[in-house]
């Protein structure tokens, strides 16, 4: 077995670190009262309800992981070694959430994402890699993944992280998060982004996106701007739709790039 193999097989036991919100929303709505029913009933779930696909090119560390999640209760409905397979598995057996390695042959794990993301909007990407490349993390918010793990997490962050997915929810490990928003900072501004975020959003909005951006969740966005938690939502609901992104990660990045935080 090679370095990767035995990395992998590591993480399967590693324990311990700490797994935070970059922050919390529901995903951009979708048009059609079918989808939105659709949206309640998967965020309404309890956790031995949700169907979980895996997708990792090492067959021992799927084994292994699929062991630890049915152990908690979850339902493993397939795995795939491969994107392509991915794609035909998501397809056949809607899975609730898709637990997705970055680095496999033939079709990345980021394209994987983005094709899932257009063809099955109602099924939520989580990745789990041993990749905390900024570019890697960047491509796979960008691409539509609502989360973002490292395989040395414990089982109960992965839980964690299947659990917020599946409630529509931004999950990124925090090393991760800060490293990313710190060289983003870095890059110098991208006026068109910038250019529509104020053609396209109210102050109020604007001033949400700022808070999010900066970390912030949904009770300390409704305290700092005096404002209710359902307003809030309201809010991001409508920033999510105005500027065509997915989740409140996208939205972060997409602040940052744009100079105005």
């Amino acid at each position: 077995m090679g370095p990767e193999g035995r990395q992998h097989h590591a993480a399967l036991a590693a324990a311990g670190g700490a797994l935070q919100s970059l922050g919390i929303t529901r995903d951009r709505p979708r048009k059609g009262a079918a989808t939105s029913i659709g949206e309640e009933q998967r965020s309404g779930k309890q956790l031995e309800e949700l169907r979980v696909l895996l997708v990792d090119d090492h067959d021992l560390f799927r084994t292994g992981l699929r062991s630890l999640l049915e152990e908690q209760g979850l339902q493993v409905v397939g795995e795939a070694e491969n994107g392509s397979t991915a794609l035909r598995l998501t397809s056949e057996l809607a899975p609730d959430v898709i637990i997705m390695d970055l680095k496999m042959p033939g079709l990345t794990g980021v394209e994987t994402t983005r094709q899932i993301s257009g063809m099955a909007p109602l099924t939520r990407v989580v990745v789990l890699t041993i990749s905390a490349d900024d570019e890697d993390v960047m491509n796979a918010v960008m691409a539509g993944a609502c989360g973002y793990l490292l395989k040395d997490s414990s089982i109960d962050q992965l839980i964690a992280g299947i659990r917020a997915a599946a409630g529509g929810e931004s999950l990124i490990s925090p090393q991760i998060a800060a490293k990313l928003l710190q060289r983003l900072r870095a890059r110098s501004a991208d006026e068109v982004a910038a250019e529509t975020i104020r053609a396209e959003l109210s102050d109020r909005e604007l001033e949400v996106l700022r808070l999010i951006a900066n970390g912030k969740d949904n009770a300390e966005i409704a305290r700092e701007l005096f404002i209710s938690p359902k307003t809030v939502k309201n809010h991001i609901s409508n920033i999510l739709m105005k500027l065509q992104i997915h989740n409140r990660i996208q939205a972060a990045v997409y602040a940052v790039r744009s100079g105005i935080v």
